[in-house]
Parts: C-alpha cells; sequence; structure tokens
C-alpha cells in the first residue's frame, strides 16, 4: 500500500478507531511510525486499543452523541495531518416500529458530531492536510429498517461539499463502502448471506477492510482528490 506522507506533519486523528474499520486505518498509519489519535465513547477501552495498537498511538475519550462535549474532549490533541470520522451507531429502525431516539442518536453523532468535530479541530489542521467522513453503500441501496442510516450517509454527501467549500486549502472527502466481508460485523454472518451478496457484485468478490484501508490512504493523501464521494463496492449499485 502505497505512503505518500512524510513521518512528520502532525498526527493522524481516527475518531471511531477503536473497532472495525477506524481501527485498521489507525493501525495503517502506526505500523509506518506516524502519530495517531484514536477516539471511542469510553475512556479505559479506548487506552487500552491505544496499547494494543502500538507504536505512537494514543487514546481520547469523545462521545460524538453529546456534541456539546467534543471541543473539550479533544483540546489535548496537536496539529494534525489527517482526520478521519468513522463512528458510527448501527441502527436497524424500520418506519413501521420507529424508534425515535436510535434515530436521534444517529443522526447525531454523523451528522451534528462530525461537523463539531471539523468545527473544534480546524484550526489545528496543516493547510495540506485533510479530512475524511465515513459514509456507507446505504445511501443508494436501501434495505428494510436503513431509514435513518441511508438518510445520514446521504447526507454526508451534502456535509462533503460544504466542508471543501468552508475548510479549504485542507481537502476534505468522503468513503462509502458497501458490505466488508471480513469486518468484525460482517464476518460474523452465514455463509448464505456473503453468497447472496457477493452474487450481486460483478467482481465476483466482497470489499475487504484492506480494500478500505487503501482508499482511505488515496483519499486522505492524494493531494488533487478533494470533495469526492468514493463508493466502494465492487461495482453492486450497477447490479
Amino acid at each position: 500500500m502505497p505512503q505518500r506522507d512524510g513521518p512528520d506533519g502532525g498526527c493522524i486523528v481516527v475518531v471511531g478507531g477503536t473497532s472495525g474499520l477506524g481501527r485498521d486505518v489507525a493501525e495503517h498509519y502506526a505500523k509506518r511510525g506516524r502519530e495517531v489519535v484514536i477516539t471511542g465513547r469510553e475512556t479505559a477501552r479506548t487506552e487500552a486499543v491505544a496499547a494494543e495498537i502500538g507504536g505512537r498511538t494514543t487514546g481520547v475519550a469523545v462521545d460524538l452523541a453529546k456534541p456539546e462535549g467534543i471541543a473539550a474532549a479533544l483540546a489535548g490533541i496537536g496539529e494534525i495531518k489527517h482526520l478521519v470520522l468513522s463512528a458510527f451507531v448501527r441502527d436497524v429502525n424500520k418506519v413501521s416500529d420507529y424508534q425515535i431516539d436510535r434515530a436521534v442518536s444517529l443522526v447525531t453523532v454523523k451528522l451534528v458530531g462530525y461537523t463539531e468535530v471539523a468545527h473544534t479541530l480546524q484550526s489545528r489542521i496543516v493547510p495540506d492536510g485533510s479530512v475524511l467522513l465515513f459514509g456507507g453503500g446505504s445511501k443508494d441501496r436501501p434495505f428494510p429498517g436503513s431509514a435513518t442510516v441511508s438518510t445520514v450517509n446521504a447526507g454526508v454527501v451534502g456535509l462533503v461539499n460544504v466542508l471543501a467549500a468552508e475548510l479549504r486549502p485542507i481537502r476534505v472527502n468522503a468513503l462509502h463502502p458497501g458490505i466488508v466481508g471480513d469486518s468484525p460485523f460482517w464476518a460474523k454472518q452465514p455463509a448464505e448471506i456473503h453468497e447472496t451478496y457477493t452474487a450481486r457484485t460483478p467482481t465476483g468478490r466482497l470489499t475487504t477492510m484492506a480494500d478500505v484501508t487503501d482508499a482511505v490512504v488515496f483519499l486522505l493523501e492524494n493531494p488533487a482528490v478533494n470533495a469526492v464521494n468514493l463508493d466502494l463496492n465492487g461495482g453492486a449499485g450497477v447490479v
């Protein structure tokens, strides 16, 4: 996997870096000697994961569902090269059985929370740095129970455009993965589910965590990529 950035010039901040895709990104940069800051909702777990990742990794507790506390929680972070916003709340919430508290939590985390983090940290991001938001393939391929998550991921598309305009010259992009077959959630699903989705994917394979991290590095580090919403699903949207 190519590395374009040098070892200096600010840390890598991964909001939601204690598990899954965010942790994989954090591990990528930690293995390359970068200073990495991960965040999670619980202090003890976040610090424990930072120790597991090793290298120059530290953990900071912040809860994006409580955006009024974000600025204070992130006060100790210094100069930043790249900011990754990968925190989310997994939600299946059908309109027929709509649960308002869960919907509000998800909207708050991925729209209000992401924006407040960008607001809090923008002055600490170096001019040639970048911000990456995680959306998701459900923006284009909804499923029963995705009323909120599909809407929020579509909202990420608009948020990228606004942030790219307001934060320039800092670059802002988003990644919208489809089903990531070897991620902690999808790896636990029955084989027949994997087979069904694989059959719908023109490449004949599901997206992997390595694919996602490779795309993250590209979006973060390529200096010509800005205001891009990149789908990563093996072409599943054409079937």
